[in-house]
């Protein structure tokens, strides 16, 4: 079997992808803590929006390591039963699909641009899903009640979830720093790892 048919890039790729979606598995056991949104996901869709050539693969791959981690939280650590799906997750995943087109955006790979869309993407999530939380009948954690469906709602709700942003923003730093890091450097060492253009 050739190197051509075992595509050692795309499964290097699944195989990083897949490692740190694990990692969010082993990491969340704590998920109340203050380290609660410092996870791979965001690092997750960019490195694989910006390194699948074929652009199905990059929304796949990512938002499907994303799905099956979080069936299995879910099931270990939330509800105690298996769920698909949980309220607001279409939100969350619209959000992360952003993230894979902010990773596709990225047309060379330096420090800079990883560091601009890995807060890029902290503030794509902190958007769209925060939005998602205040127009599905979110609530107030200071209150219990649910957030006012007007503009100070809307902030209100934005304001209480800017412990997650920056957390969410450590977690891009981190994991973008050594997924892209990583990989960048096995390409330099195994060029069979380099996209091979047509």
């Amino acid at each position: 079997m050739s190197l051509k048919t075992l595509q050692p890039r795309t499964t290097t790729l699944i195989i990083m992808i897949v490692l740190a979606a694990a990692y969010r598995l082993f990491q969340s056991s704590n998920v109340f803590s203050i380290m609660s949104n410092v996870t791979p996901v965001g690092a997750i869709a960019l490195f694989g929006g910006c390194y699948f050539a074929d652009k199905w693969k990059a929304f796949l791959v990512p938002l499907l390591s994303l799905w099956i981690s979080d069936i299995l939280l879910n099931r270990i650590l939330y509800f105690d039963h298996w769920s698909l799906f949980y309220e607001g997750s279409g939100w969350i995943y619209g959000s992360f699909a952003l993230i894979v087109v902010i990773g596709q955006l990225m047309k060379k790979v330096t420090f800079t641009n990883v560091i601009v869309a890995a807060i890029a993407a902290a503030l794509v999530h902190w958007l769209v899903a925060d939005f998602g939380m205040w127009i599905g009948g979110g609530r107030d954690i200071t209150t219990g009640l649910p957030f006012t469906k007007d503009l100070s709602g809307l902030i209100k709700c934005y304001g209480l979830a800017l412990p997650f942003l920056k957390n969410m923003l450590i977690g891009n730093l981190v994991f973008s720093g050594l997924l892209f890091g990583a990989f960048e450097w096995m390409q330099r060492k195994y060029p069979a790892l380099q996209l091979q253009r047509a």
